[in-house]
């Protein structure tokens, strides 16, 4: 699942990065997005792009490329 498939207010956790290389998997690791951390999927635009999450109390905004390198599995109960 990507984030994109999620709907605003529900928590996601990360659980791979596909499609990209190891550059820019190390900008995503830097800016929170670790296997295993979960997040809140606070809005996306109309279109999906961009999507805003929260991690760790900060928010991050997404371009649509960015987000779908990101598999993600939702939790339930949050």
């Amino acid at each position: 699942m990507k984030i994109r498939d999620m709907q605003p207010g529900q928590t996601g956790k990360v659980t791979a990065f596909t499609g990209t290389d190891k550059a820019y998997r190390h900008k995503l690791l830097r800016m929170g997005l670790r296997k295993g951390v979960e997040f809140k999927l606070v809005r996306k635009a109309p279109m999906g792009d961009p999507v805003e999450v929260e991690i760790n109390g900060s928010n991050l905004t997404l371009r649509k490329a960015e987000a779908d390198v990101v598999d993600v599995e939702v939790v339930i109960g949050h």
